[in-house]
Order: structure tokens, then sequence, then C-alpha cells
């Protein structure tokens, strides 16, 4: 329990009605899930406002209000705090209900349209094997030291973000790494957490139902980077445009890596990883790990032996020699650098790609990345990747229009089923051959209609592949 004038410590207050001092025994920004004593936070959304909730979770024991907009009454033994903004507001909130994690560990960001999962989780895998104690903040999961717990979404909501922050530090955790969304920053959830740093990995067409335009999208990543203090680092990969520009106005010490020009970080390395986009993932760690202060020999050395992370860039090889991967390839340019690592991988053997892509989100990339796969393919196989709500043979539509009408006889399939299009590919797959199955990577279902079902990539093609 926390009284709440303690948990408004730095918030700008526009008025207030009832009493301060109230005990609050939780935070919820959701209606359905109050507690007695909860303090509730009001928010616009897309879909609701959670003004329209406040005599709702009041009728459910909530005490407290945090809102922006004027209820129509307010109720006697309720406190109703107004302020500017609820979403900025609530992860200050948040922070100082679980005393400020943020402040008692070093929490670096990762930002970029392709390879922050990479980038986070194998930061968290060098610094265990540094001997630290470490937390994982992302998309595919969430850690405490070894212990996992299922990710819902890439950056959580100002609550949760601070409760598990909290429950690291209780852990012993002194560094956590974390995925920070472009969503993230537009919606304010990281507002009140204490970045000691952050790298930019690059920035590629993703988000435009969301965003609208690039620019719009690429001041959300920069977002992030003006919120780091003047104690901090800020690293950004400059080989891609708009790394200079992600650095322009922070306050952090800035940083710069390359694989092609002059930068502060430029290095080879001996990994297990395969492609160039792995080359920037690993020399972004290595960045992050020396300007964390670690001695530059052992990092090196684990970098050595860092294991792929799950769905990205996962393969196997069946007993005639067939090469199945599986990556989270699922806009444009992932798809581009990943085709680009086979196609340096292949011999005389045929590329044949799997891809689809999702419904409910930017539809300005599915023609886009079809073209990607027929041009770097030698069979293409366009299918279902998560429709949600939309019907798939609308999707398929939308990436058809971007072969021209090139419709080569056995070069290109539509099959609509998931498992029927990875069935196809093992089938028409020889000795030598690499089958990419792109989109889903790590994830292990598929969502139609709101509901998801079983569905495993990998599993697909070890069963085929044998």
């Amino acid at each position: 329990m926390k009284i709440l004038n303690e948990l408004l410590n730095d918030i700008t207050v526009i008025e207030t009605h009832g009493n301060i001092d109230v005990r609050v025994s939780s935070i919820s920004l959701d209606s359905r899930i109050i507690e007695p004593n909860s303090l509730f936070v009001a928010m616009s959304g897309n879909i609701t406002d959670g003004h329209n909730f406040i005599d709702e979770v009041i009728s459910k024991g909530a005490k407290t209000i945090i809102y922006e907009k004027d209820p129509k009454e307010f109720k006697i033994g309720v406190t109703y705090v107004k302020v500017a903004d609820t979403h900025s507001t609530v992860g200050m909130i948040a922070s100082n209900f679980y005393d400020n994690p943020s402040h008692k560990m070093k929490l670096v960001g990762v930002t970029g349209t392709s390879g922050k999962t990479t980038t986070a989780t194998l930061l968290h895998q060098l610094f265990r094997d540094l001997g630290y104690k470490a937390g994982l903040i992302g998309t595919v999961v969430n850690k405490i030291n070894d212990k996992a717990e299922e990710a819902h979404r890439t950056t959580p909501d100002a609550v949760t973000l601070n409760e598990l922050l909290a429950r690291m530090v209780d852990e012993g955790c002194e560094y956590c790494f974390m995925e920070v969304s472009s969503h993230s920053v537009s919606e304010k959830r990281i507002s009140g957490l204490h970045f000691v740093g952050g790298v930019f990995t690059n920035l590629s067409l993703d988000h435009l139902d969301y965003h609208k335009t690039m620019d719009n999208y690429c001041d959300a990543k920069k977002g992030f980077f003006d919120i780091i203090s003047m104690n901090g680092f800020a690293i950004a990969n400059i080989d891609d445009d708009r790394g200079e520009y992600m650095l322009s106005t922070t306050k952090a010490h800035t940083y710069t890596l390359s694989l092609k020009k002059s930068a502060d970080f430029n290095k080879r390395f001996e990994s297990k990883l395969i492609g160039e986009f792995n080359a920037y993932n690993l020399l972004g760690i290595y960045a992050v790990a020396i300007s964390l202060e670690q001695d530059k020999e052992k990092v090196i050395s684990i970098i050595k032996n860092l294991e792929a992370v799950p769905g990205r860039f996962q393969y196997i090889k069946s007993e005639d020699g067939v090469t199945g991967i599986v990556d989270y390839a699922h806009k444009p340019d992932a798809l581009k650098n990943v085709l680009e690592t086979v196609n340096d991988m292949k011999k005389n053997g045929k590329i044949i790609t799997v891809v689809g892509c999702g419904g409910d989100r930017d539809k300005s990339k599915r023609p886009i990345m079809a073209k990607i796969g027929y041009d770097m393919s030698d069979i293409l196989i366009l299918t279902s990747d998560n429709p949600r709500t939309e019907k798939p043979e609308d999707i398929l539509e939308d990436m058809k229009k971007g072969l021209d009408g090139l419709y080569l006889e056995g070069k290109v399939y539509i099959i609509t089923d998931r498992y029927d299009a990875i069935e196809k590919a093992c089938i028409l797959a020889n000795t030598g051959d690499f089958v990419l199955v792109a989109g889903k990577g790590h994830e292990n279902y598929q969502e139609v209609n709101g509901v998801q079902t079983h569905f495993d990539d990998m599993e697909e093609l070890q069963k085929y592949l044998k």
C-alpha cells in the first residue's frame, strides 16, 4: 500500500478533489481489473476512452481517479486528481508506486525496425555469461536472470513495466535490456523510466498503419534517445540513413557504429551467427558492452559463442541435404536481409521462399514484400501469416499487386493454407536447396478472427523435411 500524496511526487497536478492522503493498493489502466482501494488512470485510446468507465471502477472499489476530462460529478469518498496528460503521468505514478526500480539498475533500451529482439536477447545472454544478474524485456520473452516469462507485447504498459522491473531489482538484477517499440514511445509507456543508454539498429518501412508517415515513425524512435540523460549513452548505426538524426538532439554521450565507414565502433568478430544483419547486431552488442565499461577481451570471447535467438534465422538440415530456415522477417528490409544471406550461402541449389503478411497491419508493405520474395527467390509461395480479422484472400491480393503480373510457370504459387504452403515448399525442395519460411519466426500460433490456434513454422519444417 502507498499513500497517494507520495505517488504524486514530481507530477504537475492541475487540481484535486478529495483526500490526497488516501491509501492506494494497486494501479489499474483496465476497468475490468479493479481491486479495493485501486487507483484508476483514465486514458483515451484509439478504441475506448477510460473516462467513460470512471463510475464503473468506483462501483468496483476504486478510491482514486487520475483524469484529464472532468467527470459529470465528484463522488464523496473518492479522490480525483486532474493532470494534463494521463499517458505520461501513469508512468511516473507507476515508477513511484514501485519505488523507482529503473533507478536501481542499469536499464538499456534497444530500438529500431529490425534487430531489436536479437540485440536485446544477446545482450542479456552476454551479461549473464559475464557473471551479472540481468533482466530482459522483449517481444519473445521476458526474463529475470534465467527465469523466463511469456511476453505479450514488445514494450508492456507502464504499470506492467515497473512491476516487472521491481521484481528484477528484488532478484538482484544489476542490468536490464529492453526492446523499445515506436508505439511505446508515442504512447508514453516509457515515461518515468531512467535509461542509462540506448542503441538504434536501423529504420525501414513498418507500422505506417499507426504512424501514417515514415517521418512520424522516425521521430517516434528518435523520441526515445531524447529522454536519455546527459550522463547516459546513445549509440546509432550510421550505415542507416537516419542513424545520425537519431542522435541529433539527445543530451546523452553519443557514439556511432558502422560496417562500412569510419565510426566510433568498427569491429570484426568471430561468431556462430550468420549474415550481415547479425554483424550489425553483434557490433551493437559490443558497443553497448564497452559503453557499460566491460572488459573488451571478455566481451569478444563470449560473443564468439553466442547462440542464435529462436525464430531468428533458425535452421535445420534434412538427411537429404535440404536446409530449412525459419525467420521472423515480416518487414521488407528484414526479408531482403535474410534472402541476401541465403543467396550468399547457396551454391547450385534453389531458394524456395514461403511468406505472407499479417492482417490488420500496415498494408503498404504487402506488395513490396512479394516483389522482394519474387526477385530474390527461385520459387515464391505466398500464403497466410496471421490474418487476424482480414480475409487471407484479400491480403494475398494485396501482395500479388507487387508482382506486376509476373507469374512464370513454376515460379509463383498462391497457397492460402500455411500448412499446405510449407508442405508444398518441402515437396519442391531437392538436395542443396533452401526452404525459407518467413514472417512468424518464434510465434507458435496462428491468429484468425481473434482466435489463436497452435502453429509452429519450425515444427512444420521438421515434419516435412525429416
